[in-house]
Formats: C-alpha cells, sequence, structure tokens
C-alpha cells in the first residue's frame, strides 16, 4: 500500500522502502532470539487522516510456575508513513528551527507534511538483559502552491532519531560495545560527530525529578539538514550535507542496532537471577514510564496529535512495572543497584 507519490526516486519512497526493510530485518533477528517463543504479532493500520503504519508487538503470554520463560517480555518494532496538514501553531513551533518555513500568518491553513520513521523498544524477561530503544525518522514541509503529481515542492526536510541503552544492572563491557558499535558507524560520515551525538544523548535521556539518566545512553540527534547546524560539526569541505549523503548516514545508524543489541542480550538472557534483582528491574521499569511520560517529547507530540494511534505510542512501555515509596535499593553505593545509580547520576564515556 502506497500512502504517496509514486515517484520512486524520491526521499519519501527511499524512506519508505527502507523503514520497511529494517523493521523486517530487527523482528527476525528478535525472533530467532527464542525460536520458541511466539511470534510478533503484526498489525497493519491506516490512518483516516493520511497514511498508514504497521505495528510489530511481541507481549509473552502468562506462563505457569517452573514452565520455560521467554527471554523478551514486551517489545514492538513499529513503522509509520503518514501526511496531512501542519496547524499555525505546530508552523509557529517548527520555525524555530526552520527559516525556510513560512510565519504562520503566511499559511492560515497550514501546510502540507510527511513523515515517515521507525521506532523500537525491547524490554527482555532477564533483570541482566538490558532495555532498548531506538527510532530514525524523515520529516518534510511542502508548498501547497507547488505540488505535482511527481514531486511536491519542499520547504524544509530534517532527520532525527537515535539509539539507547537502559540496563538494570551495569555491565562495562556491553556498555562499551553498544557504544562502539554506533561510533562505528558514526564514523563513517565523520569521525566528529559520534561524541555530539553522544553527549546529545546523555542530555536528552535526563529525568530531571530523579537528578538520573534513563540509561547509559547511545546516540542521539535530531532536526539534521543540510544547512549549518549549532550543535553538529561544521559541514566538512571533502564531505558536504546533502539529502542523499544525510540518508546514507541514517542508514548506517539504523544498520547498527542488530549488531549492537542482538549479542548483548544473547549473553544476558542466559544469567540466573533473583526475585531481588527482578525487583530492582521493575523499580528501573518505573523510571522508564516516567521519562517517556513526562519527559520525552516524542510521547508527547503524538499524544497531541490529531488522529494519533494510541496503542502505537504507547508500545514503549514495559508489561509491568514497579515503584515503591522511599525504595532502599540502590541506596549503597556498593551494591550492584548503587553502582548503576552512579553512573546514572555521572555519565561516563564508554569508548
Amino acid at each position: 500500500m502506497s500512502s504517496h507519490t509514486p515517484n520512486k526516486s524520491s526521499m519519501r519512497s527511499k524512506m519508505e522502502l527502507w523503514i520497511r526493510s529494517l523493521q523486517e530485518e530487527i523482528v527476525r533477528s528478535l525472533e530467532n532470539l527464542d525460536l520458541d517463543a511466539p511470534k510478533f504479532q503484526r498489525d497493519s493500520w491506516v490512518r483516516p487522516e493520511g497514511g498508514m503504519g504497521q505495528s510489530c508487538v511481541f507481549a509473552a503470554p502468562i506462563i505457569g510456575e517452573g514452565q520455560k520463560e521467554f527471554i523478551l517480555e514486551k517489545a514492538g518494532v513499529n513503522i509509520s508513513i503518514v501526511h496531512g496538514t501542519l496547524p499555525p501553531t505546530a508552523i509557529k513551533q517548527m520555525r524555530a528551527d526552520h527559516t525556510s518555513i513560512p510565519l504562520p500568518e503566511d499559511a492560515p491553513g497550514g501546510l502540507p507534511f510527511f513523515a515517515a520513521g521507525i521506532s523500537l523498544v525491547i524490554h527482555p524477561k532477564n533483570p541482566h538483559a538490558p532495555t532498548c530503544h531506538a527510532n530514525y525518522r524523515y520529516f518534510e514541509i511542502t508548498d501547497p502552491a507547488i505540488i505535482t503529481t511527481a514531486e511536491p515542492g519542499i520547504l524544509s526536510w530534517w532527520f532525527g532519531g537515535g539509539s539507547d541503552l537502559t540496563p538494570s544492572y551495569l555491565y562495562p563491557e556491553d556498555a562499551i560495545h553498544f557504544h562502539q558499535t554506533h561510533k562505528s558507524a558514526c564514523d563513517t560520515f565523520s569521525p566528529s560527530i559520534y561524541p555530539t551525538l553522544k553527549q546529545w544523548c546523555d542530555e536528552y535521556f535526563y529525568i530531571p525529578h530523579r537528578k538520573e539518566s534513563r540509561g547509559i545512553g547511545g546516540i542521539f540527534f535530531d532536526d539534521l539538514h543540510a544547512g549549518p547546524h549549532t550543535r553538529l560539526p561544521d559541514n566538512p569541505p571533502d564531505n558536504p550535507r546533502s539529502l542523499d549523503s544525510i540518508f546514507l548516514f541514517v542508514q548506517s545508524l539504523g544498520a547498527a542496532f542488530v549488531p549492537a543489541y542482538i549479542p548483548i542480550v544473547e549473553q544476558r538472557a542466559k544469567t540466573p537471577y533473583t526475585d531481588e534483582q527482578r525487583r530492582w528491574q521493575l523499580i528501573r521499569r518505573g523510571r522508564y514510564v516516567e521519562f517517556n511520560l513526562v519527559v520525552d517529547r516524542g510521547t508527547k507530540f503524538g499524544l497531541m496529535t490529531p488522529g494519533a494511534r494510541i496503542e502505537s505510542i504507547l508500545m514503549s512501555l514495559p508489561e509491568t512495572a514497579r515503584w515503591e515509596y522511599m525504595s532502599d535499593m540502590g541506596v549503597d553505593e556498593e551494591t550492584e543497584e548503587g553502582k548503576l545509580l552512579r553512573v546514572l547520576k555521572e555519565p561516563k564515556d564508554w569508548v
């Protein structure tokens, strides 16, 4: 099913083909982790306001005492390809970073937009296996006076996304592997970009009311386009940024997800764990929920969007979580729980 122009060379079509392929690769890799587990539920949907998507979700069935548990407890790998009209309020907000977009008063009827992306969150059952999140997206705004059946008149475009790791128990070798894999992907674009995206990730995935990070970081970026950027390194003369070069960079980051994360889960899912370690995992998941519902801009934007598909937006939340009043877990810095909290309060460089 196609939701837009038939021009196969457009970035819209390239992005759609890529996220469909990446979704299938990631879901297949996750299903291969545990061949005894149920397959992901594949759920295609249509957005009445324009566009469509597919949600691939895993929710472990309830098992009886003594039965083998599955590696994953909750997981979702979603794609969406949507289009519609941005209202003047949204235009005003986006002009802060995109001066090429007309003023809201010059577009009282709004402006056409297109957005496509992949978003995923994985919550394994074993407390020693970390949660992981990733998303990559493309956004463009077009001129309603120039749209043709072949190619719209693009006023502004940008990419955003990233991937980060959220462990309940700290294994430095896992953190190093995850960061090094993404650094290698960043280095194909520019050796200077990983430190910027790493710091950006540490700043974004931060829970202000807890004064701690959600996890041990990764990479994060937003508003990546061909022009000057306040946070990103200048365009190197021998590798100027363009629509196609940035798309290749984003593809490189997306391709890093499976080798960065799957080997960690394969190893940690076999580690024996106690009821107390499971308790700590559920407390950490509570922090995950707090960030997603209180802090995350993407969740807030999705919930406020007309016609939003709530099931897809809240797919990121874990199956189970826990909130304890004045919990004593993690208070002692010499415990394994305390060692994790120390890193969450003072992010470190892993590579």
